[in-house]
């Protein structure tokens, strides 16, 4: 059992008579308060940010105040403990003080005391958590900064939108393409959440085989199928009390479908072969690279698990609509590569930047800490420039080298991304070039590419 944040004073004295005069005093004053004639088992009850304040005779059978105090203050060293002493004990209400009390009254005392003592109190605590608060955002922002990397536009909106959905307790949906980051955003959703302290389990619904997913998910009862000799706790229930990341959700059957929305509406779970219905508190975070609108329109996907799932929808920017966030990243990725190798790290080039920043990363983040870790090596660099919907593919090589060796691989790249356009013939390749057509030849021989490599082209036109 927890004591309700709404509960401002806890009174603890084993003399019931002072308690209920106490109890009178504070209530009439309008504050809320919990009476008890014992000590023991408070500290459980007290989560670190309760609001409130503790009120507690020194002198009592059992737990005294003195280790009362010592206790609440492991748990919060700023939780206001005022004690009370009685007359003659100025020895014991040194020693309480010395140990971190907020005050101390000797009885007997009047009530305006109390109350002037336990107002003061609980304004400083007031401002005790206000400050902890901010300095938990300020540190979630800091956080939120070293996981998602950049500074564009794009970024900026999806950490605030990261920070505001993470207080909550929505369920989230995630949209993004693959490699864009689907996971870090779901895990930074949970770790700056309430939920921080409990399970974070992770499931990529396309992975899993049709034969085993339901019991994968909700778990299995001894003898629900051939093979099923014990019991099976399954994903679901195994994530009570935190957050469950269910990844490529639109891979699942329709069958699994239906049970999903039934687990996500009335939160509770059923395991294969068993007929009790478990209790869940699960905090859902789905991830998809489909546009699951249109799936549900052609029948491949539940219209009411998506209206369902779509109360929180949460896009990542593909990697493409992040500007120089490309580079960061990749210096990034680069510098942890060669930290983690015990290399010393290289630094990027004009030429590699301007290469960098005309890829259109098809496979967004992933694909870039692979180029990163390649370079970190010391090793060259492909860079596939396909098209996300399937386009044309040209190679783009970053080689770390001198000036004049990034040059000529920053002209080759420039050449092979014109060549990716369609043309009619070699002349407008060199006028899109801005270059004569005598020198596109011998730049074509120089970099081993062939007009032939151009999207569309008039082969009559080729030599022209």
């Amino acid at each position: 059992m927890t004591i309700d944040n709404r509960i401002q004073v806890v009174l603890i004295d084993d003399d019931p008579h002072l308690r209920q005069a106490l109890s009178q005093t504070l209530d009439l004053a309008g504050l809320k308060i919990l009476p008890l004639s014992e000590a023991k088992g408070v500290v459980g009850q007290l989560e670190r940010d309760w609001p409130g304040v503790v009120v507690s005779d020194i002198r009592m059978p059992g737990m005294d105040g003195l280790e009362l105090l010592t206790e609440l203050h492991a748990q919060d060293p700023e939780l206001p403990v005022l004690l009370i002493t009685g007359h003659g004990d100025v020895p014991l209400a040194v020693q309480a003080m010395r140990a971190g009390a907020y005050d101390f009254l000797e009885k007997p005392f009047a009530s305006d005391a109390l109350l002037d003592s336990v107002r003061r109190a609980l304004a400083l605590r007031r401002l005790v958590l206000d400050n902890r608060s901010l300095r938990l955002a300020l540190s979630d922002r800091n956080e939120l900064s070293t996981r998602l990397v950049g500074q564009s536009a794009p970024m900026l909106r999806l950490r605030e939108q990261i920070g505001a959905l993470a207080a909550t307790k929505a369920d989230v949906l995630i949209l993004g393409e693959t490699g864009a980051g689907k996971e870090v955003v779901a895990r930074a959703l949970h770790d700056l959440s309430s939920r921080r302290n409990g399970p974070f389990v992770a499931i990529n619904a396309g992975a899993l085989a049709e034969s085993v997913v339901e019991s994968e998910l909700f778990g299995h009862e001894p003898g629900a199928f051939t093979g099923a000799q014990k019991r099976r706790i399954g994903k679901f229930e195994f994530a009570n009390g935190g957050t469950l990341f269910l990844d490529e959700i639109e891979s699942m059957s329709l069958d699994v479908q239906v049970k999903l929305l039934r687990m996500l509406q009335e939160r509770v779970v059923e395991r294969l072969g068993g007929n009790q219905l478990i209790p869940l508190d699960i905090r859902v975070i789905a991830a998809t690279k489909e546009d699951l609108r249109q799936s549900a329109d052609q029948g491949r996907f539940r219209a009411d698990l998506y209206y369902r799932l779509n109360v929180a929808p949460l896009r990542i920017p593909p990697l493409r609509e992040r500007g120089e966030d490309a580079l960061m990243l990749f210096q990034h990725f680069a510098d942890e590569a060669s930290t983690r190798h015990g290399l010393p790290p290289h630094e990027l080039q004009p030429g590699q930047r301007a290469l960098l920043l005309r890829h259109s990363w098809p496979g967004n983040v992933r694909e870039l800490q692979n180029a990163a870790e390649r370079f970190a090596l010391g090793l060259e660099l492909a860079l596939d420039n396909s098209a996300p919907d399937g386009g044309v593919s040209t190679t783009v090589e970053v080689i770390s080298g001198g000036l004049s060796e990034q040059v000529e691989n920053f002209e080759k790249s420039l050449i092979a991304a014109e060549l990716a356009r369609p043309h009619s013939s070699v002349r407008s390749l060199a006028e899109a070039l801005g270059i004569p057509r005598k020198t596109l030849h011998d730049k074509l021989r120089k970099h081993g590419l062939n007009f032939a490599d151009s999207g569309a082209h008039s082969h009559t036109d080729e030599l022209d």
